[in-house]
């Protein structure tokens, strides 16, 4: 049986469990006895348009909501020009063969790993270019395990663990802005040479940091005071879904705003693949449908075929010699 506790189940034994999370908090105790205050981090501060929170109706508690996550959309503006940056540094990494990393603990960890996730799906990914990793691994995506962020030295050996060299992209996804194990990662990968990008949700005057590209996402305090899985959770959503979807954008995998490298993997996204070149090529769906067959089922493939008369395998080769962006295969043949 492994001796971390992080990896049992106290259902299963719960002595054990709660004698280890005993010890750990023993040895938590001189290292807790000297933390740095942090109430001066704007994601700590109490909201006072929410004291009355414990008072209100449900009515009034959506509304309160409604208020304060109306905030999210100014953070993001606020940070367009750096956001713009990490789409640039991006895309231009990974076209030279990088790969994109999100690295973080808790609530911040997890939306890495969420993003990461949706890429193979959304735009034919293999799934090592865009990789989530989270303080504790696969079972702190089920399970809390906060206290593995206070573990600079993990951080660290996640980067080395990850074969990140000068080519990869690292972003550091921390809402507070202080999280040992992301500062940890941040670090080595710099030494590494990689492209390092911070994501947080307080002032840089409040925590510098030395990166590439330092977006800050201020959304203020929360309205359950220190709860930033709430609109820190939901801004730095917001940030990921923009790096990633434009990173895809800016490497061709997407023509016009549709997702033509989708992988067509169930029903739902076969009707989709079929819709997508019904509506750009004016084909009736039994002619898309057989269309989507023969370039076995890939869009943009289907598409470049059927705009130029190329068989299936010069189609794929075109696409190849033109790093997979459909419009330039288009321009490059039709020229």
């Amino acid at each position: 049986m492994s001796g971390s506790s992080a990896e049992l189940d106290p259902e299963l034994d719960p002595e054990l469990d709660r004698a280890l999370n005993t010890e750990q908090d023993r040895q938590l105790g001189a290292e807790f006895s000297a933390v740095q205050e942090r109430g001066h981090l704007l994601t700590e501060q109490a909201n006072p348009e929410s004291q009355t929170l414990d008072q209100l109706s449900p009515l009034e508690i959506v509304d309160l909501f409604n208020r304060e996550d109306a905030k999210l959309l100014s953070a993001i503006a606020g940070a367009r020009a750096d956001l713009a940056l990490a789409l640039e540094k991006t895309a231009a990494a990974l076209r030279q063969g990088g790969r994109l990393f999100y690295i973080g603990a808790g609530t911040s960890g997890r939306l890495g790993v969420l993003d990461a996730a949706e890429c193979p799906p959304t735009f034919c990914t293999p799934p090592e270019l865009v990789q989530g990793i989270l303080a504790g691994g696969a079972p702190a995506l089920l399970r809390s395990s906060e206290a593995l962020e206070d573990r600079p030295e993990d951080g660290a050996r996640a980067i080395i663990d990850h074969k990140i060299t000068s080519k990869d992209v690292v972003v550091g996804i921390t809402a507070g802005g202080t999280t040992p194990y992301v500062l940890g990662a941040i670090q080595a990968a710099r030494q590494q040479g990689a492209t390092t990008i911070f994501m947080a949700c307080v002032p840089a005057e409040q925590v510098g940091v030395d990166v590439d590209v330092d977006i800050r996402l201020l959304v203020g305090p929360e309205l359950l005071a220190g709860s930033t899985r709430l609109k820190a959770g939901t801004v730095t959503k917001l940030a990921l879904n923009i790096l990633s979807t434009g990173t895809m954008v800016l490497l061709g995998k997407v023509y016009g705003n549709r997702m033509v490298d989708v992988a067509v993997t169930n029903q739902k996204l076969y009707d989709r693949a079929v819709r997508m070149i019904q509506d750009l090529t004016d084909l009736s769906r039994e002619d898309a449908a057989s269309l989507l067959d023969k370039s076995n089922r890939r869009v943009k493939l289907a598409l470049l075929m059927h705009w130029t008369g190329l068989d299936a395998a010069t189609g794929e080769h075109h696409l190849e010699s033109c790093q997979g962006n459909l419009r330039q295969a288009i321009q490059q043949r039709l020229a």
